[in-house]
C-alpha cells in the first residue's frame, strides 16, 4: 500500500513539472528498468524506474526535468543544459549522485 502511495505521489510530481515546463504527457509509467533511470518518446510517453521512488526529491526532480525537457530538446546540447540550469540551478552534482547509484546497482 505504501508503495502505491509513493508511486501516485511521484506521478503527481511529474505532472506538476510537465505543467511548469508546458509539455504534454501522453502516458506515464513507473516500473522496473534494468539499465536506465527513465526514458521518453517523441510522442509524449514517459517511463521512470521505480527505484526513483526512494530517492530524495531533488534527485527525482532532476530525472523528471531531464526527461521532460527532451520533449522540446532531443539532445544534451547547450540549449538543454541551459534549460536545466534555469529550472534546477547547478545540477551537475545530481548527475554524480545518479552515477554513484548506477554503479551500486551494477555491482
Amino acid at each position: 500500500m505504501k508503495h502505491r502511495r509513493k508511486k501516485e505521489a511521484f506521478k503527481k510530481r511529474v505532472l506538476t513539472w510537465a505543467d511548469k515546463l508546458e509539455v504534454k504527457v501522453r502516458s506515464l509509467y513507473v516500473r522496473p528498468m534494468k539499465n536506465k533511470w527513465a526514458s521518453c518518446s517523441t510522442k509524449g510517453n514517459l517511463n521512470f524506474n521505480y527505484e526513483l521512488l526512494s530517492f530524495d526529491a531533488e534527485v527525482a526532480d532532476y530525472v523528471i526535468c531531464h526527461e521532460l525537457l527532451h520533449f522540446s530538446v532531443p539532445n544534451h546540447g547547450k540549449l538543454w543544459k541551459s534549460l536545466m540550469r534555469v529550472h534546477l540551478g547547478e545540477y551537475e552534482h545530481l548527475e554524480v549522485v545518479l552515477s554513484q547509484r548506477s554503479n551500486r546497482r551494477a555491482e
